[in-house]
């Protein structure tokens, strides 16, 4: 049928459209068409969505972030091409592109210690795989540079820029003292932002503000947010490659990663 079922989380996302792009750049080049279909984080709706996917008989799978487990998508790939992006997986029938969240974790906590943050707050992504290790790379540092991560100072949000806005007002009324900000991706450090700006506290001269993803609109917020960077679109065109090299009988590296790496803007600075 020259089309790819691409099942995702959220199609309006920044985060999930930039692999959207990645995906359809590649696919359109080699005459394919993508067929998206959300599933909204929701277990039911996702195998809904997922059977949809399959009436249109599709070439091949490419699963974005999916709570679907290893064993239900593993019966897919025995008859379909199945590609998952957004986790690791050790099972050998599957191809998944993993991102390295331990270590992105752990070059936001070692860029704040270098600029001489010790009381550091973190917001905290929902209780899925991705907060877990990013979290992980942060208490791991944290342990390595002697520095101590009270948890009063964890605070959780959801993802998108309301729940960062929300978690950074609760981290403000609890009145401890902080000089940097984690936030365990972009959308809520913007939402975090607002949040610091409508308590009359500056970027980075009170508080300094890292994020995670390096979504496009970072480079433009003000100041310019520092960032994780998680390429995405990258890991996007990655998934369409390999979901049309096993479809032509070529076979790929059951776990790959991509590794992160810190861009630096203008929201952290040196503690004065």
């Amino acid at each position: 049928t020259m089309s790819i079922g691409v099942l995702t989380q959220y199609i309006d996302s920044p985060f999930y459209g930039e692999a959207i792009r990645g995906i359809e750049e590649v696919l359109a080049s080699e005459g394919y068409t993508a067929l998206f279909a959300s599933g909204q984080g929701n277990r039911e709706l996702e195998l809904e969505r997922l059977s949809m996917l399959m009436e249109r008989n599709i070439d091949g799978l490419i699963v974005l972030s999916s709570t679907l487990a290893d064993r239900e998508l593993e019966s897919l790939a025995k008859t379909l091409p199945v590609v998952l992006t957004g986790r690791s997986t050790l099972n050998q029938r599957l191809t998944s592109i993993g991102f390295d969240n331990l270590g992105g974790g752990a070059l936001a906590l070692g860029h704040l210690a270098d600029l001489g943050h010790e009381k550091i707050a973190v917001i905290d992504g929902p209780n899925d795989p991705d907060s877990a290790l990013r979290m992980e790379g942060i208490r791991t540092e944290c342990v390595s540079r002697n520095i101590n991560l009270d948890q009063a100072r964890v605070e959780i949000g959801d993802f998108n820029e309301l729940g960062g806005y929300r978690a950074m007002g609760r981290l403000l009324e609890k009145r401890i003292n902080f000089s940097a900000v984690i936030a365990l991706n972009d959308q809520m450090a913007y939402g975090a932002m607002l949040a610091l700006s409508e308590a009359s506290l500056r970027i980075p001269e009170d508080v300094s503000l890292v994020g995670f993803d390096d979504l496009p609109h970072s480079a433009y917020t003000v100041p310019p947010l520092t960032t994780v960077s998680q390429p995405v679109n990258r890991i996007g065109a990655m998934a369409a490659s390999a979901v049309l090299a096993i479809s032509a009988g070529f076979e790929q590296a059951t776990d790959q990663s991509v590794a992160a790496s810190l861009i630096v803007r203008k929201s952290t600075a040196e503690l004065r």
